[in-house]
């Protein structure tokens, strides 16, 4: 193992212990807290925080090993249930954030009519709505065996090591990405900026109330005019940085995979495309039918020549990919106030018992060291 390999191992590492255990704090104050299990967004965070803890458990430690051993791990089998597996879990992943953009835009833009809209039982048919669709991808890559170890990746994922199936294999892969990830990224894209719409139309009317406000206080002391005024411009900033974060972590993590999966699956097929002038050109020139052939093929490698794909820069989009698991519990939950508020009852609850336990051996040990009278 080179120098970079030994980085980004070290990162799988990170990035594995990381998502464990902030996946498992958003489980623990989903199950401690009633008032999250009560609300629908709480539905879609358990379906994420579950694909996250299982892409965790189960593809990642397997991503190391095939790293470090330079190796497949385990037979084709295995590493086919891994693939399927990988690719279930990660169009549920961004199918789930789509779902918590669109609970995030009702809520938002119909605050009246959210609780009529966005029930349980439509939480509910959303989320069969994405195992529906994450199944019916994955086991169709499974059923054709486009699904395997990929070296680029050093993992069990999408792959295609048949060549007469290339062409088939190449319009899966585009309707594949075309409906998980650039349906829910447009999706992020049109209810976010939605919010952000309405969240600066509320800003300035409590701007312009404020700065009325302001006016009428004549007395008022300049420090607490400066603080409402500081106050006001981390209001406006608050939705943007917000918005910006559920946007950039989403194109951040799972667009250099993307493209780069796209453009190692579709460049022997992108430059046949867009190189049929060329061959129609080549046809009406005057060769032999044995040279034909092999002059066409010279020349478009010459005009075209396919670079490859560097395989340390396949690792690191992988862990990428990985990361979103990651930073998920953080950008979803945990940064929220409710989970705060009860991540600090937790460790509140855990600290008192923990005094309780230790005053009680006191008083025993004390109890203990008192002489009897003979």
């Amino acid at each position: 193992m080179d120098t970079a390999e030994v980085i980004l191992s070290v990162l799988v590492v990170v990035i594995i212990i990381v998502s464990l255990l902030s996946n498992v704090l958003v489980l623990i104050c989903f199950l401690y807290n009633p008032e999250i299990r009560k609300q629908v967004p709480g539905l879609f965070n358990l379906n994420l925080t579950f694909c996250n803890l299982l892409l965790t458990v189960s593809n990642m430690p397997l991503t190391l090993v095939g790293l470090v051993s330079q190796a497949q791990p385990g037979g084709d089998g295995f590493c086919q249930t891994v693939g399927f597996l990988e690719t279930f879990l990660s169009t549920n992943s961004m199918l789930s954030m789509a779902a918590l953009s669109i609970d995030r835009w009702i809520a938002v833009v119909f605050p009246l009519r959210y609780h009529s809209k966005m029930r349980h039982k439509d939480a509910a048919f959303v989320l069969g709505y994405t195992w529906v669709h994450s199944v019916s991808f994955s086991t169709v890559a499974a059923c054709l065996s486009w699904v395997g170890y990929h070296r680029l990746y050093a993992s069990c994922t999408l792959a295609n090591p048949r060549a007469s199936s290339r062409t088939q294999f190449v319009i899966f892969t585009v309707f594949f990405h075309s409906f998980t990830f650039l349906l829910s990224f447009i999706v992020l894209c049109f209810t976010y900026l939605k919010v952000l719409k309405v969240a600066r139309f509320h800003c300035k009317r409590i701007d312009v109330i404020t700065m009325q406000t302001l006016v009428l206080l004549v007395d008022i002391h300049p420090s607490v005019r400066q603080r409402c005024l500081e106050e006001q411009k981390r209001r406006r900033q608050r939705a943007t940085r917000k918005i910006s974060t559920f946007i950039g972590t989403f194109m951040l993590c799972f667009a250099p995979y993307v493209i780069t999966s796209r453009s190692w699956k579709m460049r022997l097929a992108d430059l046949v495309i867009s190189n049929m002038p060329l061959l129609l050109l080549l046809q009406h020139q005057h060769f032999s039918p044995q040279v034909r052939p092999v002059h066409q093929f010279v020349r478009i490698v010459e005009l075209f020549p396919a670079v490859p794909i560097n395989p340390h820069w396949g690792i690191v989009s992988k862990c990428l990919t990985y990361s979103k698991a990651a930073c998920d519990p953080f950008v979803y939950s945990l940064l929220r106030h409710q989970y705060k508020k009860t991540c600090t009852d937790i460790i509140n609850r855990l600290l008192k018992r923990s005094s309780l336990n230790a005053s009680g051996r006191r008083q025993e040990n004390q109890g203990n060291s008192i002489p009897t009278a003979e």
